[in-house]
C-alpha cells in the first residue's frame, strides 16, 4: 500500500480532510442553536453569544498546544482524544438547564476538543507529508471547513425545525465517534513510517529528533520566540481580522440576522451552505495560487474584497434573499481563502518544522478575533436591535488588514532559521 501508484500522503490528506470536515460541522452548529435556545430558555442573545465566544477562543488557543501534542504523542492519538472529548461534551448538552452549563459544554469542552483538530492539524500534515503542492493541499484541507458547513448546516437546521435541537446535537456527536475507526486505520505520522519520502522528494528523510519536555512549555516557548518577529505580529493581526469577519460574525450571526429580516432558518442555513460550495472552489484555488504568486499580494486582495462584501451586506439584507444570494457567492469565494497564503508566509518565516506551532499561535489570533465578533455582535444586536454596526465595522477592519498584508516580509526579522522559500 505504501508504494502503490498513489502516494500515501494523499490517503493521510484524505483522512485529515474528513476529520476537519466533521470538526467544522460541529464547530459551526451554534449558529443554528442561537434562536432555538433563546426561545426555549429565554436567555439573551448576548448570553448565548458569550458561550460561542468562549468556544471560538479555545478553538484557536488549543492550536499551538495541539501542535505540541502532535509532536509528543502523535497525530493519530491527538485526533482520537479530540473526538472523544467533543463527543462527551455533546452528549451532555441536552441535559443543560442553565447558561453556565452552555458555556461549560459548548464553550469549554467542545471548543477545546474541536481546537485540537483545527487548521493546525492541516498545517502539520502538509509540512510533514508534502514537499511539492503544499499550497494546493493546504487549500483543500482548509476548504474542508466550508464543506463541513455545506454538509451539516442545512440538514441540521431541518432536524432542529422538525424534531428539535437536542436530536440534532446528538446526531453530530454520533458522527464524531463514527470516524474514529477510520483515523486509527489510515492515519500515519510521517512518510518514513511507510517507507516513503515526502511527496515531491526522492530521499526518505531521517527520523526527526524526538520531542522532549512538557508540550505546554514547548508551545509557550514558541510563542515567546514568535513575539520577537514583526511578521508574526502582522500575520497574527491580519488573522485576527480574518476570524472577526468570518467565523465570529458571519458564521455565528448570519442566520440570526436573516431570521431578524424575516428569512426562514432553513433558507438562511442554505445561504451558509452556498458559501461553503463557493469557498470549496475559492480556497482550493487560493492554495493553487499560493504555490505560484506573491502571497502578500494575494492576502491583500482577499481582505480588500471581503471588506467590500461586508460593507454591501446590510444592503443585501434589505434586498432579501436575492441580495443575500449575491453576497453568498461573492463572500463565499473569499471565506477562508486567506489560510493557504498565511500558512505559506508562516512557513517562509519560521521553517517547516517550526511552522505548525507558529501557525497555531497565529490561528489563536484568528479565533480571538472570531470571539470578539461573536460576543460583540451579540451585544450590539441586543443594544441596537440590529447588526448594521457590526457588519460595517468588520468591513472596515478588513480594509485595514489588506494594508497590513502588504507589509509582511518587508523588513528584516531576528533570525529563527533560514527560510526555505521566497515569500
Amino acid at each position: 500500500m505504501a508504494r502503490g501508484p498513489i502516494h500515501y500522503g494523499w490517503y493521510v490528506a484524505g483522512i485529515t480532510f474528513l476529520t476537519l470536515l466533521v470538526a467544522a460541522g460541529i464547530r459551526s452548529m451554534p449558529s443554528i442553536l442561537i434562536v432555538p435556545v433563546e426561545q426555549e430558555f429565554g436567555w439573551s442573545r448576548a448570553t448565548i453569544s458569550f458561550a460561542v465566544a468562549v468556544n471560538l477562543v479555545l478553538y484557536g488557543l488549543m492550536g499551538p498546544f495541539a501542535a505540541a501534542f502532535m509532536d509528543r504523542l502523535g497525530i493519530r492519538t491527538t485526533i482520537v482524544l479530540s473526538l472523544v472529548l467533543v463527543a462527551a461534551g455533546i452528549a451532555a448538552t441536552p441535559l443543560m438547564t442553565a447558561p453556565w452549563q452552555l458555556v461549560l459544554l459548548w464553550g469549554v469542552v467542545v471548543g477545546t476538543g474541536t481546537g485540537m483538530t483545527a487548521l493546525v492539524l492541516g498545517a502539520t500534515v502538509v509540512n510533514r507529508w508534502f514537499s511539492e503542492r503544499r499550497g494546493l493541499v493546504m487549500g483543500m484541507l482548509t476548504a474542508s471547513t466550508a464543506t463541513g458547513q455545506l454538509l451539516f448546516l442545512p440538514l441540521l437546521a431541518m432536524v432542529v425545525q422538525e424534531v428539535g435541537w437536542r436530536i440534532a446535537v446528538m446526531g453530530v456527536g454520533a458522527v464524531a465517534i463514527a470516524i474514529i475507526p477510520a483515523v486509527l486505520l489510515l492515519m500515519r505520522e510521517r512518510p518514513r513510517d511507510v517507507g516513503l519520502a515526502p511527496f515531491g522528494k526522492t530521499e526518505i528523510e531521517s527520523a526527526p529528533t524526538p520531542s522532549t519536555g512538557n508540550p505546554f512549555a514547548n508551545a509557550i516557548g514558541a510563542l515567546m520566540e514568535g513575539m520577537r518577529h514583526k511578521d508574526f505580529w502582522l500575520l497574527f493581526g491580519t488573522f485576527f481580522i480574518c476570524g472577526l469577519s468570518t467565523n465570529g460574525l458571519i458564521g455565528t450571526h448570519l442566520i440570526a440576522a436573516c431570521i431578524d429580516a424575516g428569512i426562514p432558518e432553513i433558507r438562511a442555513a442554505g445561504l451558509l451552505a452556498m458559501m461553503g460550495i463557493f469557498d470549496l472552489f475559492g480556497t482550493t484555488l487560493s492554495g493553487w495560487l499560493s504555490d505560484r504568486y506573491n502571497n502578500r499580494y494575494l492576502l491583500a486582495w482577499y481582505y480588500a474584497l471581503r471588506g467590500l462584501s461586508l460593507l454591501w451586506l446590510p444592503f443585501a439584507l434589505d434586498l432579501s434573499f436575492l441580495g443575500l444570494s449575491l453576497f453568498a457567492v461573492f463572500y463565499g469565494l473569499d471565506w477562508i481563502a486567506t489560510v493557504p497564503p498565511t500558512v505559506r508566509l508562516a512557513t517562509n518565516a519560521f521553517g517547516r518544522e517550526k511552522a505548525p506551532m507558529m501557525f497555531g499561535w497565529i490561528f489563536t489570533g484568528h479565533q480571538l478575533g472570531a470571539a470578539t465578533a461573536a460576543f460583540g455582535a451579540g451585544v450590539l444586536r441586543t443594544a441596537m436591535d440590529g447588526y448594521l454596526e457590526a457588519f460595517l465595522l468588520a468591513g472596515l477592519a478588513c480594509l485595514v488588514a489588506a494594508g497590513m498584508s502588504l507589509m509582511i516580509g518587508r523588513a528584516p526579522n531576528p533570525p529563527v532559521r533560514v527560510a526555505e522559500e521566497a515569500a
